[in-house]
């Protein structure tokens, strides 16, 4: 099946980005992967950075759906919050895992970039999804709660990456099964 040429590109950008880092990884090495000439990277994206923001973009997207089955395949509101983590701890069993792109991207990147931007909606879509869910479960402040399990799903991501722990979304979603009987008494 023949791909577009941005298809291609963003396809080779996330591989890229994702292994290695948005600022490390030069714009000639994208191309050549993609297998198009640099015009054509330059008359798709604009830039290097419209390319890392399309990227991000991808990845909040695929996130976004990824998280959301495993939430919609639960009928408990309970467990429909801690489907969460195991969204989480699949990702994590992934033999090519290299932690959070947004955290990852965020880190090389300055202030009022892109990048930035294109996180902050990421950070506001988990946020945001974690306080719906525990409003569902009868959490007494969902807010509240919420900002504890970003918390906890943010340190297992990291947990996984940098101490190689593949049980950290596992001990992250007991975690959050205790914060939210605290929270939300049965």
């Amino acid at each position: 099946m023949a791909t577009s040429a941005r298809e291609r590109l963003l396809k080779a950008a996330t591989e890229l980005f994702y292994e290695e880092g948005v600022h490390t990884v030069g714009i000639d090495r994208v191309i050549e992967r993609a297998g198009v000439a640099k015009a054509t990277l330059y008359n798709t994206f604009g830039s290097k950075d419209e390319l890392i923001r399309a990227y991000l973009a991808d990845r909040h997207e695929s996130r976004r759906l990824r998280i959301t089955a495993k939430v919609e395949q639960q009928q408990d509101p309970r467990e429909r919050l801690l489907a969460v983590f195991d969204a989480q701890s699949d990702s994590i069993a992934a033999p090519n895992y290299h932690g959070c792109a947004f955290v990852n991207a965020s880190a090389e990147a300055s202030p009022d970039s892109a990048i930035q931007v294109v996180a902050a909606e990421y950070r506001a879509w988990i946020r945001g999804l974690f306080t719906d869910l525990a409003r569902a479960a009868g959490a007494a402040d969902p807010e509240q709660l919420a900002r504890r399990l970003v918390l906890l799903y943010d340190g297992a991501s990291i947990s996984a990456r940098m101490d190689h722990d593949l049980t950290a979304a596992d001990l992250a979603r007991s975690t959050a099964a205790e914060l939210l009987d605290a929270a939300a008494p049965r």
